[in-house]
């Protein structure tokens, strides 16, 4: 596959913020926002809790319209062409140290995922977003909490049948974190992605089922390889899939090692109060090992859903 990474990209200067290539990674871009305009976001929103959040819908998209209305008109579209550019597809953005008020990252976060689209619903927390912390001991069914093991990269939505369009992550803190890093890859990055894509197995249906954490029974059934806008997309996850022979076994487990041995497997730092986005057709996303400490905590969101 051709590899898009370098593509120019440019700066974007709209009326309170600026897109630019991100220095962490050369296909993301990163959004900086006017310190007035976040100041005045928050101020907005300041009598909005994140129960109404919770329990009104409607007032999720309220959080975007008191955003977008500080900016210009073109911002909502540049974001979400952004999420749909097949040679980026992702960017980050921060509260520039504005606040560390977790209420006020839920705010945040939803004017963002309901800027582009409608959050899935996610039965493991029974709410449009999840909040999950990894910390030192871990006693749960998956890598996601399991802190001193590498989580291995992969897609969102693999076990539910309704379109994962796209991925949200957000840090809401952390101490005594060392190692834990976003490990990201794109797709026409991975130089295997020709062996694979165009292997037998790669449109076999395969079985995935969720573990009893995810409050998720139904099984559904996902091809590894498919096509968006005649571009090759991935739907993959180690842990969730079951595959009925030895061949799709194989064929799998040689497909992750692949990719978690790719050189362009890179690691990015997402700082407290930051999130990225990110298309989840092209992207895989997991999470290197912490450092063993007793006193290890993280908290992070993520919301996951459609495109509008």
């Amino acid at each position: 596959m051709l590899n898009t990474a370098n593509v120019e990209r440019q700066t974007i200067k709209g009326n309170g913020y600026e897109i630019k290539p991100s220095l962490d990674h050369d296909r993301l871009y990163e959004i900086e926002f006017d310190h007035e305009v976040v100041k005045r976001f928050f101020e907005e929103v300041k009598t909005i809790s994140s129960q109404q959040l919770d329990y009104i819908p409607y007032m999720r998209f309220i959080m975007t319209e008191k955003l977008v209305t500080l900016l210009d008109g073109d911002f909502q579209k540049t974001v979400r062409g952004i999420l749909h550019d097949r040679s980026s597809g992702g960017f980050t953005v921060g509260v520039n140290g504005y606040t560390n008020d977790k209420e006020e990252y839920v705010k945040f976060s939803t004017a963002f995922s309901h800027l582009v689209g409608i959050p899935n619903f996610d039965a493991m927390s029974g709410n449009y977003y999840a909040r999950f912390s990894v910390k030192h001991t871990d006693d749960s069914d998956s890598y996601l909490r399991q802190a001193y093991r590498l989580f291995t990269l992969h897609t969102d939505g693999t076990y539910v049948d309704e379109p994962t369009d796209w991925l949200l992550m957000m840090k809401f803190g952390e101490k005594h974190a060392v190692g834990g890093r976003s490990r990201l890859l794109h797709l026409d990055d991975w130089e295997d992605l020709e062996h694979y894509y165009h292997h037998p197995l790669a449109t076999q249906k395969l079985v995935y089922k969720a573990p009893p954490s995810k409050n998720v029974v139904k099984e559904v059934f996902r091809t590894t390889f498919y096509e968006r806008n005649n571009e090759p997309c991935m739907c993959f996850i180690d842990q969730f899939v079951h595959p009925s022979t030895i061949e799709e076994a194989t064929y799998l487990k040689d497909l992750s090692h692949s990719m978690e041995n790719s050189s362009e497997t890179k690691g990015v730092d997402l700082p407290e109060g930051k999130l990225v986005m990110l298309n989840n057709h092209f992207w895989l996303h997991g999470r290197e090992a912490f450092e063993e400490n007793p006193d290890l905590r993280r908290e992070l969101l993520r919301q996951r859903g459609r495109f509008a």
